[in-house]
């Protein structure tokens, strides 16, 4: 597990190891344990590396025979051990005992289509030095990020933003598209960052860049769900369970010790029941728990623990988390709508007092119908039937209540029709509320686009049925944007290497071969996982009702965190910044302390503001100060079935 960056000069200067050691500088915290790179008259290439596999001889960059390829790998390669040894057979001669030494030997066998030989979560960048070539692929599920820009001559890439803004061509200037997207659906666009010209690279795809400066995007995978009628329920139950073993087997590959995150939820315990078939140690699991009920799943974590005899740790985290805000806007790197952050963060950060690599049970509500949305959906399927006339007319009336009047979203959504009313059940602000929350000139440039056309243009497209139409989506939406992308940073944030054995690109495969009756059955989401982890669970877990990872921020933005939320809302420096309207988060504010659940809108509000304090208003780019004291997390070769309280 690695940051990575790198520049290719197409012309002019060389590029010099100070700038690719100022890149890496900014990535310290995902590779702690080492440093290298390599730099000749056109390109260098850098990374940070968290040392998991071959801590010996794993240095990178890494290279081939006779030196002309050079690549940088962030990521795990899980099938490394099958793929050197056909590589030697083929001649090919290794000098260490790294995953990433086999990216080398595979394209000088195979070219660009070496990556489909892959089986991991990786952002590699390949350097040819001969045919004057850089190569960027990324993982076909988005696991592991890589952000690249191309300005004037010069291109460069990295695993985190904050690394590109230590180039002085990269501006801090935002993109307004992605403020849209972001204030829509909580996170930035697939191929856009919040900074104006830096783009990410999209999941299963390749961007090669040749000397020239010409770009070449290619996809290399893209799953298709085609139910299979062929077999019966009881098969796809079988192969599920194989599938899902193997998985959990490979993401133990590892030098070092491997533990879980364990939610006491149906896709983390099934990963932590298969870890404890196949690991050779006693498992060590990790929680987090909070004193309000409603949002408390320890005792569930707790029972998985005892049934599978884990090692366990869990934290009870209370709202006393003012100093974690702003050190979390550095981490994140970009603007983050999803609260749950805080939460997954602070257990990253007890995993990483134990071991240095987690499994994490996330993949599982998108592969297996799981969210709540979908079977949502499914119900409301049933206003299609109400005329066209009349759903017009409830979208007047709900037009024609105030804001925040009760039954007011319930009559505009159920106006819409098709993909636009299954979109809108996830819009955080709509555009008559952007409208009043960005300052007029700022709301011109955020409304000259549409942040959800390309969900809408998908699912117009789609020929798969409704429900693997959605799930398809979130695949390639909601689950890189958001999902994998705060695991990814609030991991990292603590030098911990977090994989996700449900997200096996096979195990995705097969599962979108899955008839959708079979995962959403009579109302009852992931069915199909549910009866194939029946006998291996405890039915308890399995039969309980699902319950999101989220702190209570609606009751603590109420009470505790309700004064800092309106100091950083409503500083100086925000309204100074001329983007948000100071009165309509003033509305907010009072709308939320008098009963409305708006703690959704206001953390999106208060990570964009905090982001922007850390990247846009300088002093900028160095990474903060370890606030939490040691004892806090004191290193213990004992199973910890207490809450340590923050």
């Amino acid at each position: 597990m690695c940051g990575i960056a790198g520049i290719v000069q197409l012309a002019g200067k060389p590029v010099s190891a100070a700038e690719i050691t100022s890149m890496c500088s900014a990535l310290t915290h995902r590779g702690p344990d080492d440093y290298g790179f390599y730099v000749d008259q056109m390109a260098g290439l850098g990374m940070r590396r968290l040392s998991i596999i071959d801590l010996k001889t794993g240095h990178q960059p890494v290279h081939n025979e006779d030196g002309s390829v050079f690549v940088v790998l962030n990521g795990e390669i899980y099938n490394y051990r099958d793929l050197r040894r056909e590589l030697q057979r083929q001649g090919h001669v290794f000098h260490t005992e790294t995953d990433t030494e086999t990216l080398v030997h595979l394209y000088e066998q195979y070219g660009n289509g070496f990556v489909k030989k892959l089986r991991g979560m990786f952002a590699f960048a390949l350097w040819d030095k001969r045919r004057q070539k850089l190569i960027l692929g990324r993982d076909r599920l988005g696991i592991k990020p890589l952000y690249y820009a191309m300005i004037g001559k010069r291109f460069m890439f990295a695993s985190e933003v904050k690394a590109l803004l230590r180039l002085p061509e990269v501006e801090p200037n935002l993109n307004w598209y992605s403020v849209n997207h972001y204030f829509t659906g909580l996170s930035t666009p697939a191929t856009e960052s919040i900074i104006d010209g830096v783009h990410k690279l999209e999941p299963g795809c390749l961007l090669i860049v040749s000397a020239d400066g010409k770009q070449y995007y290619e996809r290399y995978w893209e799953v298709e769900f085609r139910p299979d009628y062929g077999h019966r329920e009881s098969y796809f139950a079988e192969q599920l369970r194989e599938l899902l073993e193997e998985s959990v087997r490979l993401h133990l590959v590892s030098d070092v010790s491997v533990g879980a995150f364990l939610s006491g939820g149906m896709d983390s315990s099934s990963v932590v029941a298969l870890m404890a078939r196949h690991n050779r140690h006693r498992v060590k699991t990790f929680s987090i728990g909070f004193q309000e009920s409603g949002y408390d799943e320890s005792r569930h974590a707790r029972l998985v623990a005892e049934q599978f005899g884990t090692e366990h740790y869990e934290l009870i985290l209370e709202p006393d988390i003012e100093d974690i805000f702003e050190n979390l806007a550095w981490y994140l790197d970009e603007p983050l709508g999803d609260s749950s952050a805080i939460p997954t963060y602070m257990v990253s950060r007890l995993a990483s007092e134990q071991v240095k690599v987690v499994l994490s049970g996330d993949g599982g509500d998108e592969l297996f119908a799981g969210y709540d949305k979908y079977e949502v959906e499914r119900k409301e399927r049933r206003y299609e039937a109400v005329p066209a006339s009349i759903r017009k007319l409830l979208g007047i009336v709900g037009d024609a209540l105030p804001e925040g009047a009760k039954g007011r979203n319930f009559l505009r959504h159920a106006a819409l029709s098709g993909s636009n009313r299954y979109l809108d059940a996830s819009m955080l602000f709509r555009s008559d509320q952007k409208m009043r929350l960005f300052r007029p000139d700022v709301g011109a440039l955020i409304l000259a686009s549409n942040p959800l056309r390309d969900q809408s243009a998908f699912l117009a497209a789609s020929t798969e049925d409704w429900l693997s139409a959605a799930q398809h989506l979130d695949l390639k939406s909601y689950l890189p944007l958001d999902i994998l992308t705060k695991v990814d940073r609030m991991s990292m944030a603590n030098s911990l290497e977090a994989r996700v054995p449900l997200l096996d690109h096979k195990l995705v495969e097969f599962a979108a071969t899955i008839p959708p009756e079979y995962r959403l059955r009579d109302g009852e989401t992931k069915s199909i996982f549910k009866r194939a982890m029946r006998g291996i669970l405890p039915d308890r877990i399995i039969d309980r009702p699902k319950q999101g990872f989220a702190a209570p921020f609606n009751v603590w933005f109420k009470t505790h965190l309700g004064d800092f939320v309106r100091r950083i809302l409503l500083s100086e420096a925000a309204s100074r910044r001329g983007i948000l309207d100071p009165g309509y988060i003033r509305f907010l504010l009072t709308q939320h302390e008098g009963g409305r659940d708006l703690s959704m809108q206001l953390w999106t509000l208060l990570s964009f503001e905090l982001w922007c304090r850390t990247f846009l208003d300088g002093p900028q780019f160095e990474q903060p100060r370890d606030y939490l004291k040691p004892e806090l997390f004191p290193r213990t070769d004992q199973p910890a079935f207490h809450a340590r309280n923050l």
